[in-house]
């Protein structure tokens, strides 16, 4: 129970108003008004009768059964909208953040200007301190100067609004260096972007070792009770210090691997051979590729080695500074936004039946650490544990970043060394032929980078790096990225100029097509065409063309709202707890599969797949179906669209060729922990993740209530003492008057 004014009255568990004296029962409230939070001083508890004390109730609290105003909620106001950075790890260092054991605390300063930080690192007489970050001084200058004091504890960052004007990526500038096909022995004068620097506002911030937690601050409502708490408690007056009691910040964030892949790793080792109960300590970064064909294939077989497949790609993950805040909007869902379109536009094609070529749609999970997906797809092919072969693959098409053009332009990267092979040059050339003519008459222009100028990063590095495929791959740059703000939070739909009117519903705004959406529909669209002139079309293409309407409702939903009436009908009912409320994300993780694998399975499923007539039960049990096909086909039970004269749902069954693929580093299938081939990216474990703020005494009153403390225990070990020893005579039963002896 929890006393209300004064303690003379007490809120009981199941909802009796209880006298603290008399323990008398003065009311029973409905249950509705126990549950409510604004009961004062009400506590969900548990509520039993304590024998041999008739009308007395006793509440013990719990705070795993029941929720209240407890002594802690008192005291500390908890922030739950916030992402912390945390420690990954590969062959050879750990990167991100962490918390002591017991979490770190601080007094808290806002740092909006640089000058501010004087106060922090010299000035002020209360350290070490927990620092709000404006956004916009999120930067390695900033960064380091808190890396190398002791007066810092923490650091809360604020999101900077508008996004930094001058850009912010915290990945490096040549991303995933020394992991593509640019080395000492193939094209050396390219390797570690010598030529050509990827990602010039790179920071490398993502790739440091920070011994102090960081978290980001995503409610600005939060933010404000921050910056409020300051002002009343922390302000400096006239260059001196504030008066107690000041406010405080405390982070959670504890780590529990440490120093290598190979290290955590060894240690999981050890604990599954050893332990009972093993603890993990790291798991590798893994999930799943997304793949289809135009035509059917058997997935349990070896395609015939003479029939040829044209590879497009695409990767479907991002990163960021912070922990599943990863929103990718150029760095990844444009380009794989505009693949489902071309996808969709080419199987609607007529005569795409009678194509010589197959077309594999493959979409890469895991490419922001080191090419996870593509070096994996690589990897099974070589060793015949995937239906085509590396032999299979005729060209290779990728998309990458695709939705920043300047103007019409879409450029054309091919890798300079491979042309210097006189079988593959000209393959090369009768495809970017192939591309360019397809523009023709399109709002998009396609034009060749210069001969002498490598690949970007890119999937199809890893394919290079086991053999010569003509290859090409498209984006919005000839050189830099345009993306100012790749692998970080502000990688958002406002970088993609995604805008909508304002007072659209949530469904309104889902059919809305914006020019994003018609400017990748331009691209989905040439791309569609050129696919078809690969595989050996040879009809008119003009009928062959990208809906701007299915990409700004899959623009919507990878960047904006996952939970829309559109991806809840194309979903299966048990996924359906995947459409969170919350902004989507694209963050590989390390369970499997996540969200945006699902998403992107069932939207191609949708978009490419068949309805077929088949009842539940011989949908989800294909292989007991006559002429179901189960190796050619996959069979989902989706949920299907709101009936509109009901609440219910029509449900049916789709038909496609989409399969997933592992998307699991081959280091670690080959439990090569250190390897410099493959990726060895692990991400740490750990117990909780939180964060909140208080008012903190200062030490000498700290220490007066400690000593106080500790006078009265000891006064009443001394008095209980005493009290025991006197017992005798202090309890003694006296003698009744009335017996008298004679």
């Amino acid at each position: 129970m929890v006393g209300i004014e004064g303690g003379q009255i007490s809120v009981g568990c199941q909802g009796e108003v209880v006298c603290c004296e008399s323990g008398e029962v003065l009311e029973q409230l409905p249950r509705e008004a126990v549950d409510a939070p604004s009961i004062p001083g009400g506590v969900r508890g548990q509520v039993g009768w304590v024998p041999g004390q008739p009308g007395l109730w006793a509440c013990v609290l719990s705070s795993g059964s029941c929720e209240g105003n407890s002594v802690e909620r008192k005291i500390y106001i908890p922030l739950n909208k916030t992402a912390p950075c945390v420690r990954l790890l590969n062959a050879t260092h750990q990167i991100g953040c962490q918390s002591s054991i017991s979490g770190d605390t601080g007094v808290i300063h806002v740092v909006e200007k640089e000058e501010d930080l004087n106060w922090v690192l010299a000035d002020g007489p209360h350290p070490p301190y927990m620092i709000l970050l404006d956004g916009n001084l999120f930067n390695r200058k900033v960064m380091q100067q808190l890396k190398g004091t002791s007066r810092v504890s923490g650091l809360a960052v604020s999101i900077a609004k508008p996004n930094p004007p001058q850009g912010f990526s915290p990945g490096l500038k040549c991303p995933n260096d020394g992991f593509g096909v640019y080395s000492k022995d193939y094209g050396p004068q390219y390797a570690h972007c010598n030529r050509t620097v990827w990602n010039p506002v790179g920071s490398g911030l993502s790739y440091e070792d920070f011994d102090f937690p960081i978290f980001l601050l995503e409610d600005a409502n939060e933010t404000q009770v921050i910056k409020q708490c300051y002002q009343d408690h922390n302000v400096p007056t006239d260059g001196s210090g504030p008066e107690y009691p000041l406010c405080a910040m405390q982070l959670f964030s504890h780590m529990h691997a440490v120093t290598s892949t190979v290290t955590c790793m060894r240690r999981n080792s050890i604990q599954n051979t050893f332990s009972i109960n093993p603890e993990t300590v790291c798991d590798p970064l893994l999930d799943y590729n997304v793949w289809s064909t135009l035509h059917p294939i058997n997935s349990s077989e070896k395609v015939d080695p003479k029939k040829e497949f044209i590879m497009v790609a695409t990767r479907i993950d991002s990163h960021s500074f912070f922990w599943n805040i990863a929103p990718g909007a150029e760095s990844a869902v444009s380009s794989f936004v505009t693949h489902l379109a071309a996808a969709e536009a080419l199987h609607k094609a007529s005569d795409v039946h009678l194509l010589q070529r197959n077309i594999m749609f493959t979409f890469f999970q895991g490419e922001t650490f080191d090419y996870i997906g593509s070096s994996r797809m690589v990897y099974d092919m070589e060793k015949d544990k995937f239906p085509l072969r590396l032999e299979n693959i005729h060209s290779f098409v990728e998309l990458n970043q695709v939705a920043l053009r300047n103007g019409s332009i879409l450029w054309m990267h091919t890798d300079p060394v491979s042309r210097l092979n006189a079988t593959v040059e000209p393959q090369i050339k009768n495809l970017l032929d192939i591309l360019s003519n397809s523009s023709v008459g399109a709002n998009v222009t396609l034009q060749e980078v210069g001969f002498s100028q490598s690949l970007p990063p890119s999937s199809f590095q890893r394919f290079l790096r086991a053999r010569h495929i003509p290859g090409v791959v498209l984006t919005d740059h000839q050189a830099s990225f345009q993306n100012r703000y790749y692998q970080s939070m502000y990688d958002t739909p406002e970088n993609i100029r995604m805008q909508y009117p304002e007072g659209l519903s949530p469904e309104e705004t889902l059919e809305y097509v914006t020019d994003t959406a018609k400017s990748l529909a331009e691209v989905a669209t040439v791309v569609a065409r050129a696919l078809y002139r690969l595989a050996g079309g040879a009809n008119d293409t003009s009928a062959i063309q990208a809906d701007p309407k299915t990409i700004t409702q899959m623009l919507y939903g990878f960047l904006i709202k996952m939970n829309n009436s559109w991806f809840q009908s194309i979903i299966k009912p048990d996924l359906k707890g995947i459409l969170g409320d919350d902004v989507p994300q694209h963050y590989v993780a390390v369970s499997s599969p996540v969200n945006t694998t699902y998403l992107v399975q069932y939207v191609l499923a949708n978009l490419t797949g068949t309805v077929v007539n088949l009842t539940k039960e011989e949908c989800l049990n294909p292989e007991k179906t006559p002429n179901a096909e189960k190796e050619m086909y996959d069979y989902a039970w989706v949920q299907g669209s709101l009936d509109p004269n009901s609440t219910s749902r029509v449900p049916y069954c789709v038909r496609s060729t989409v399969r997933l693929s592992k998307a699991l580093s081959p280091a670690f299938e080959l439990r090569e922990w250190g390897s410099t081939e493959y990726s060895t990216w692990t991400e740490s474990r750990w117990k909780e993740i939180r964060a909140r703020i208080f008012l903190v005494a200062s030490k000498e009153l700290e220490i007066i209530t400690l000593v106080v403390g500790i006078a009265i225990l000891v006064f009443s070990l001394v008095a209980t003492h005493f009290i025991n020893a006197k017992a005798d005579v202090l309890f003694s039963i006296p003698r009744d008057p009335g017996a008298v002896a004679y």
